[in-house]
């Protein structure tokens, strides 16, 4: 086979690759926007008036799968439209069932996953590694978060007048204090500076943290 036939061949097979991947995210996302309808009419939740936020959704995220077939820059660029599109289906569902007032936790939970899902995107330089894995582990604690306030929604988890979001402020402690240490397996310029400013900053949102959980947090001066 010669060069230009093999060229030819491989543009070919890019022009069809972000093709099928463009008609199985349709299908999938209008599958998915049909069951929704469809559940919703059957347990006479329905508002019809929702299908303007769903649909659009729906199309949004699947306009984002051509793009995540083709690496670099194009696939960051169409995580992030796949995921606003899955953002917009889910406020759709929520309003179409009606129930917004309990479910707005999702509107946490979701973003910080598409934060959170960036960190297979790494930067080369450790620097820039560590301060991208903290965002990124930082997002995750804001999933937990949300999927914390869900659970208090539907009255599944009840802590009564304990300060237990304290908690969580010393998870993101912790997770910035452990990216900011491994740092030092790297031999790079300002390493040191660098841990002290992850670390020195962690300690004391872990200490709050703390005595907001354990409730000695003064009520007044």
């Amino acid at each position: 086979m010669s060069l230009e036939t093999q060229t030819r061949a491989g543009v070919q097979s890019v022009r069809i690759q972000p093709l099928r991947a463009w008609w199985f995210a349709a299908a999938a996302v209008a599958m998915g926007a049909a069951t929704v309808t469809a559940i919703a009419q059957a347990t006479g939740r329905f508002h019809w008036w929702a299908g303007f936020v769903l649909v659009p959704g729906a199309f949004i995220a699947a306009a984002g799968a051509p793009l995540l077939t083709r690496g670099g820059g194009r696939a960051v660029t169409g995580y992030l439209i796949s995921w606003v599109g899955a953002i917009v289906f889910a406020v759709g569902a929520m309003l179409m069932f009606g129930v917004m007032a309990e479910g707005w936790p999702v509107m946490i939970i979701l973003p910080t996953l598409a934060v959170a899902g960036t960190y297979i995107w790494r930067p080369e330089h450790p620097l820039a590694r560590a301060f991208h894995r903290t965002i990124a582990t930082l997002a995750l604690c804001g999933a937990a978060l949300g999927v914390m306030f869900l659970l208090m929604s539907g009255d599944a988890v009840d802590f009564g007048d304990t300060d237990w979001w304290g908690g969580f402020m010393m998870a993101a402690a912790v997770a910035v204090a452990l990216n900011g240490l491994a740092l030092l397996r790297h031999q790079i310029e300002y390493r040191l500076q660098a841990v002290t400013l992850a670390v020195f900053p962690a300690l004391i949102l872990f200490l709050l943290g703390l005595r907001f959980i354990r409730g000695d947090w003064p009520s007044h001066f």
